[in-house]
């Protein structure tokens, strides 16, 4: 019998209350059950057309939701009904809307045709930009492949490439057609999600809680508000952050006279959505229009971007967005990398929020294993060995 129970104190001792052996076995039950699922991935084909269908309106829906909310809630707390402000707020979105095409869609048919016209002296100085370059660039095949990129960028040769990447991607006529459907479904379907969303914003939360057992809803109401407040932050900041800088580049733009300002202003605001990154890409189209215009047009494009970058860096974005998201930026571009590679623009775009939420609901779970388990001791105190890194501590001789 005393073997027996040391055969047993030593199992539960090195095994069953070791930290490190029951992870790893978590670990590899975790991978074992991703290996399966790899193996069913046809089971998942139709969940997955399904949340195709419905990712467009629920992901336009839930912008909207978190950009008008604060409005909505606003008026309701000054006596107006919900119902009655949402469709005031509805009808103020529609007519600006109508305004910004009705007003921005000539200029930017006029823009992007004189662009289109001017592709032969973009191109011209272009192969004259690198036939006078100091150096060498050590390989007369990469001249002779932008001379040929260059040249053959016609309005025809455009047309056709354009023709050929929609009948690449959509594989032809019936496929175009659903695509168009579902979109102009999702556009329709959109309103009406967001209606709702705004009207019963407060009843959702409770619904939820309703369900989670009442021991874990001090936690799960805890997570929902910690990820709902960081993803709101995180969208209407960097939404207004992008309108304000896009305002600033038109504005800069069009006072020292570069062409196609208004154009480059809305590219720079919808490059702004993408964190860190986003400002560098939406400044590489006006340095090229820039630099091939002339080189005193290229320094005042620098000036308006320094001056951006002052004013944002300094007043917009610390006053909008802050610190809420409490992401280091090294973990950002990380994300960006890794979302991008994933899942492409809309993983650039949702990567960062989605990482957002998952460290809220990581860290929740985290805690609540840290009260539930005995395996920790808040009063223990943390000693480390030495000095940070880790060196070796000094010994004194003794005397």
């Amino acid at each position: 019998m005393r073997r027996q129970r040391g055969k047993d104190t030593y199992f539960r001792r090195w095994i069953l209350n070791n930290k490190t052996v029951i992870s790893l076995m978590i670990l590899i039950i975790v991978l074992i059950v991703i290996a399966l699922l790899t193996q069913m991935s046809y089971l998942f084909t139709p969940i997955a057309s399904f949340i195709s269908l419905f990712a467009f309106p629920v992901l336009f829906a839930g912008v909207f939701f978190y950009l008008l909310n604060p409005l909505v809630v606003r008026l309701s707390r000054e006596g107006i009904d919900r119902r009655y402000s949402i469709w005031g707020i509805f009808i103020v979105l529609i007519l600006l809307i109508v305004w910004g095409i009705s007003t921005l869609v000539p200029i930017l048919r006029e823009q992007f045709q004189s662009f289109i016209n001017n592709i032969p002296y973009y191109n011209q100085q272009v192969q004259h930009f690198v036939e006078n370059l100091p150096f060498d660039l050590g390989n007369a095949d990469i001249i002779q492949e932008i001379e040929q990129f260059m040249s053959g960028f016609d309005l025809s040769s455009l047309t056709e490439r354009i023709n050929s990447v929609v009948q690449t991607t959509f594989g032809g006529i019936g496929s175009v057609i659903g695509s168009i459907t579902q979109f102009v479904t999702g556009l329709l379907t959109m309103p009406v999600l967001l209606y709702y969303l705004l009207l019963e914003s407060e009843k959702i939360p409770r619904n939820i809680l309703y369900v989670v057992p009442n021991k874990y809803r001090p936690h799960v109401s805890r997570m929902m508000f910690r990820a709902n407040f960081q993803v709101s932050q995180y969208i209407r900041g960097q939404i207004i952050v992008a309108l304000v800088v896009g305002i600033m580049f038109g504005i800069g733009y069009s006072i020292i006279g570069l062409d196609y300002a208004i154009s480059l202003a809305i590219i720079a605001a919808f490059c702004n959505v993408i964190p860190y990154i986003g400002s560098f890409i939406a400044v590489i189209p006006a340095i090229f229009i820039a630099a091939v215009s002339s080189p005193f047009m290229l320094v005042k494009v620098m000036i308006v971007m320094a001056i951006e970058q002052f004013i944002e860096g300094r007043f917009v974005s610390p006053q909008i967005l802050g610190n809420n998201l409490q992401i280091h930026p090294v973990t950002i571009l990380v994300i960006l990398l890794a979302a991008g590679k994933l899942f492409g623009v809309s993983g650039v775009i949702l990567g960062v929020p989605g990482y957002a939420v998952i460290k809220v609901i990581v860290g929740e779970l985290y805690q609540s294993f840290r009260q539930y388990s005995d395996l920790y001791d808040d009063e223990a105190e943390i000693k480390l060995p030495g000095p940070f890194p880790f060196e070796e501590p000094v010994v004194e001789d003794e005397e």
